[in-house]
């Protein structure tokens, strides 16, 4: 009876201490979460975006003039420098994919974004230590006897390898982390203006990082050609240095989302457990009890496209598939709806995203604009003429300048004519930059036939060095094209990612843009190469030929016109077989088009309620 009485007491006890630890669990969320809704804000704005920014000052200031100094210094060919060159700018593109699931998976993007800070301010500080022990370089050419000149050696190399590599893991940390981050300072959606004011920090932020782009490729490179390699390296160090303690400073004000599950695993689990339940009949029921949810979760059931995937979340035994504590007793044959409506957003976004590429082929046709603008007239006055490298700061001045005048004029100038807000909803606007996309390729084309033909007809066909009596103003109007294709497609693809994603995965959404940027550059050198392989057959001169003026660069941007026109094409079909988008849901309820019963029963608009029902949780905490 004793060893009864004792038992029944010591159980009394063990869920008296559940109970109370329960409760305190309880009261620790309740006061991190107080204490979340006190951070953010626009305070900590400058923090964030300053860091971007200056990273992005640094890394893009040293790329134009690199080739110049793997040449000079390290007296390396031009095919094998630019092939360096290639595989760096490759890696800076790559990386933010794999930051993103790191910061989404693992670290959370304060932490990812604060490594990423330090693996560029070391890799920027070793390349400018090479500009300044002389040993870190082979000795300099004897111009007199060329012959002569030495190769690096391998630990040379391995050196510029190491910070050329620690800049891209550092451009692979911040880049994909910072608008996310930024984006959980300011999202609030208890706030009526919540979007509008995570659409104007959007375009903002567009236009902070195009405007260092543009400080990067005038002040830095401008050092560096007038002030030597020394200081030209030494400044980016130093602005990167500046930036990763700013941005360590605010840590305290930061709100600070963390990771909470492996994003590579869970999509693996769908996959395999749809698989192990492939033959298992799917509830005839939408709102079936077989489907397998955490509690809290707002996805209680899967949405009907790509229904194969909905198996791998269907309960076939709840004793056997279920645990105690309400999680899956096999998360490899079980898996929550949340994880497949994860993976399905993943799969959907992929055709739109394939969209954006062509337009990054046209943008990245960098090398061609300069070769256009070296042998024309380039003169504005007597004294002073254009260099021919900057003429692609008329690309950024351009996005700098959309995104000024669509906050402050255009939007404000078409609601005050509507009589209600108006907002162009994100779809239609990345359509309009793959149209201006393809106008700037079939401008260039128009502009390059006449600057050829006036070669010709001016007799300086054979003079690489000769220019042409043609100013080279008329290269801006296909440079402002390409801006406004940027600013509509970019920032649009950025606002369409991040809206479709379930905020897990927004470091994610944040780096698809540079992903298709770096397939961009590898289909880019297939698509050149291609053309220049089969145009040149039979002794022909090359279609990109060295000398411009014997090849024909006209028919490469017709080509790129015709792809990019086929692209547009092909966009209007991703965009119709995508179907609404959580933007354009949202648009409809407000204008009362469609009702919200109808919309519960979407995996888009349960995403926004759950989004919704987050601070709904929080504002009852706070009361």
């Amino acid at each position: 009876m004793d060893q009864q009485n004792s038992a029944t007491m010591q159980s009394l006890n063990t869920e008296l201490q559940q109970q109370q630890q329960q409760r305190d669990e309880e009261e620790e969320e309740e006061e991190a979460i107080s204490k979340s809704s006190k951070k953010g804000g626009l305070l900590t704005m400058p923090f964030i975006i300053v860091n971007e920014s200056l990273e992005k000052v640094g890394s893009y200031g040293l790329m134009p003039n690199m080739i110049l100094y793997l040449m000079k210094d390290y007296n390396l060919g031009f095919a094998k420098g630019n092939n360096i060159l290639f595989f760096w700018s490759a890696a800076i593109n790559f990386m933010p994919l794999l930051g993103a699931f790191l910061a989404d998976s693992y670290l959370g993007r304060f932490l990812t974004i604060g490594f990423g800070s330090i693996a560029t301010f070391l890799g920027m500080l070793l390349l400018w230590l090479t500009a300044m022990v002389p040993s870190t370089k082979p000795p300099a050419c004897d111009q007199l006897h060329p012959e002569t000149c030495r190769s690096p050696t391998a630990a040379q190399m391995a050196l510029l390898a190491v910070a050329l590599t620690l800049m891209s893991i550092g451009a692979g940390g911040v880049r994909p982390c910072t608008l996310a981050f930024g984006a959980d300072q300011i999202d609030r959606r208890d706030n009526p203006n919540n979007k509008r004011m995570l659409e104007r920090f959007f375009g903002w932020y567009y236009a902070s990082a195009s405007f260092s782009v543009l400080i990067a490729l005038t002040g830095i490179v401008y050092i560096q050609d007038h002030v030597g390699w020394k200081v030209g390296f030494g400044v980016p160090a130093g602005l990167m240095l500046f930036a990763t303690v700013l941005f360590f400073a605010a840590s305290s004000i930061y709100v600070k989302q963390k990771a909470t599950k492996s994003l590579f695993s869970s999509f693996a689990q769908v996959v395999v457990a749809a698989f192990k339940n492939r033959k298992f009949p799917l509830p005839t029921s939408p709102a079936s009890t077989k489907w397998f949810y955490h509690k809290d979760s707002l996805f209680t059931q899967p949405s009907d496209k790509l229904r194969f995937l909905n198996k791998a979340c269907v309960v076939k035994n709840p004793e056997q598939d279920i645990a105690g504590d309400g999680t899956a007793a096999d998360p490899w044959s079980l898996c929550t709806v949340e994880q497949v409506e994860e993976l399905k957003t993943l799969i959907k976004v992929i055709p739109i995203w394939s969209t954006g590429v062509m337009m990054s082929i046209n943008i990245s046709q960098s090398s061609f604009p300069l070769l256009q603008a070296k042998s024309m007239d380039r003169h504005i006055s007597s004294t002073f003429q254009i260099p021919a490298g900057s003429f692609g700061t008329f690309v950024i001045i351009t996005i700098v300048i959309w995104v000024i005048l669509y906050d402050r004029a255009i939007l404000p100038l078409a609601s005050k004519i509507r009589g209600k807000p108006v907002h162009f909803g994100v779809k239609s606007r990345m359509g309009a930059g793959l149209i201006c996309s393809a106008m700037s390729m079939a401008l260039s084309a128009i502009v390059e036939n006449i600057r050829r033909r006036k070669a010709i007809a001016q007799g300086i066909v054979d003079d690489l060095d000769a220019v042409v009596d043609m100013s080279a103003l008329w290269l801006i109007p296909q440079h402002c094209l390409n801006g406004l294709a940027e600013a509509l497609n970019a920032i649009g693809q950025t606002e369409f990612y991040y809206s479709e994603f379930p905020k897990t995965m927004s470091s994610v959404a944040s780096s698809l843009f540079g992903l298709g940027m770096a397939v961009a550059n590898l289909l880019a050198s297939a698509i050149m190469s291609t053309v220049d392989n089969v145009t040149s057959k039979g002794g022909k001169e090359s279609w990109v030929s060295k000398n411009i003026n014997k090849g024909h660069f006209e028919k490469y941007y017709w080509l790129l016109a015709i792809l990019s026109v086929i692209n547009v094409l092909y966009y209007v079909v991703c965009s119709w077989a995508y179907g609404p988008s959580v933007d354009q849901r949202r648009t409809a309820m407000d204008d009362g088009k469609i009702s919200s019963n109808e919309d519960e029963l979407s995996m888009l608009d349960a995403r926004v309620k759950e989004e919704e029902g987050e601070l709904h949780k929080v504002k009852e905490l706070e009361a």
